[in-house]
């Protein structure tokens, strides 16, 4: 009989993950899985339980929740010979649905974690300051998973779906802060980035991609690193992207009119924005760095924004400029379908 530890995040989907739970654990049981359940009780507990978990003989650790669940557990695991699985029961699922793991359909996601391929991924190594605790959210502290910082202070984190920067950093940030928590589902997403491109102030920022020249552009959009074609909740941000490249598919979108980054939203969410107003563009990449400019106007490896320019590592609003991204192969072994979307 297959053992397996499942690590459910019991607040994932406004706590819909624990009233799902039964059902997914019935199916597991006639499955043939022997089950070692795991609840996480705080932010980052997920990354501990899995890095804890190294040592045991499971035959497979599996994520119970959304992508801020798998994003965990996948940092926990990562650089091991562990393979994960993913339940999805989050508001997001964008990690499950680049593996072609069915998002509505608890006994099909439970048959690939019998019968699934094991896929080797990348991931994208971001490092920078770390973002400023709020009141009901406290940022995770460093961890032996992530690896030590190259500067002295920063905060290490691994991606595994994307990175972003701009108005959808933003957006998450206030998602966290609880704005809008009575809507679910991406109509949340839709809101909350109505709420930041309103409130949006351009700053200039430098950035520098794949190792080339330095740019100082108006930080007036967002930008992307993404190694999967949607995040939000189904947007197709990166149209065309799967996990399996050898690098990630980088979004830039910056320079637009508050009317323009609203208007984008619709195309954005069907893979349509490339190319918008010439000003969106979509490039492979495996750096991306991004800082402030200093008081003369000169970019800065020191300075940060005010007010702070966030950093989402697969939706935690974790860090803040200047912040590297660097991408790296073969970091994780995931189950999933055996053809994913994309490849």
């Amino acid at each position: 009989m297959p053992r397996i530890a499942c690590i459910l995040n019991p607040k994932a989907r406004d706590g819909i993950s624990s009233k799902s739970w039964p059902e997914f654990e019935a199916a597991l049981t006639s499955a043939g899985f022997e089950i070692d359940i795991h609840e996480t009780q705080r932010v980052g507990h997920a990354m501990e339980i899995a890095y804890d978990l190294l040592s045991d003989e499971h035959d497979m650790i599996v994520a119970v929740g959304g992508d801020g669940t798998v994003h965990e557990v996948a940092s926990g695991l990562r650089g091991s010979k562990k393979t994960m699985g993913i339940l999805p029961i989050g508001s997001g699922n964008d990690f499950a649905r680049a593996l072609g793991i069915p998002l509505f359909d608890v006994q099909g996601a439970v048959d690939l974690l019998t019968d699934g391929t094991d896929h080797s991924v990348g991931a994208v190594r971001a490092e920078g300051p770390a973002a400023s605790d709020l009141p009901q959210y406290k940022i995770p502290p460093a961890h032996p998973c992530n690896g030590e910082a190259n500067r002295e202070g920063n905060l290490v984190r691994w991606s595994f779906l994307e990175v972003d920067g701009g108005v959808t950093s933003s957006v998450n940030r206030m998602k966290i802060a609880g704005k809008f928590s009575w809507i679910r589902g991406q109509a949340k997403y839709t809101a909350l980035g109505i709420r930041a491109i309103l409130g949006w102030k351009t700053q200039p920022a430098w950035m520098r991609v794949n190792g080339g020249e330095t740019q100082t552009v108006p930080l007036q959009g967002l930008f992307v690193l993404s190694q999967c074609e949607t995040f939000g909740g189904g947007f197709k941000v990166t149209p065309g992207a799967h996990p399996k490249r050898d690098h990630a598919s980088l979004i830039i979108g910056l320079g637009l009119s508050k009317l323009q980054m609203l208007a984008v939203m619709g195309p954005l969410e069907k893979g349509e924005h490339v190319g918008k107003w010439g000003k969106i563009t979509m490039e492979d990449c495996t750096s991306f760095e991004i800082g402030a400019v200093d008081s003369e106007g000169n970019p800065s490896d020191t300075d940060s924004h005010d007010p702070p320019l966030f950093i989402n590592v697969d939706g935690e609003a974790c860090l803040t400029t200047p912040c590297s991204l660097q991408f790296h192969n073969d970091q994780l072994i995931v189950r999933g379908a055996s053809t994913i979307p994309n490849e």
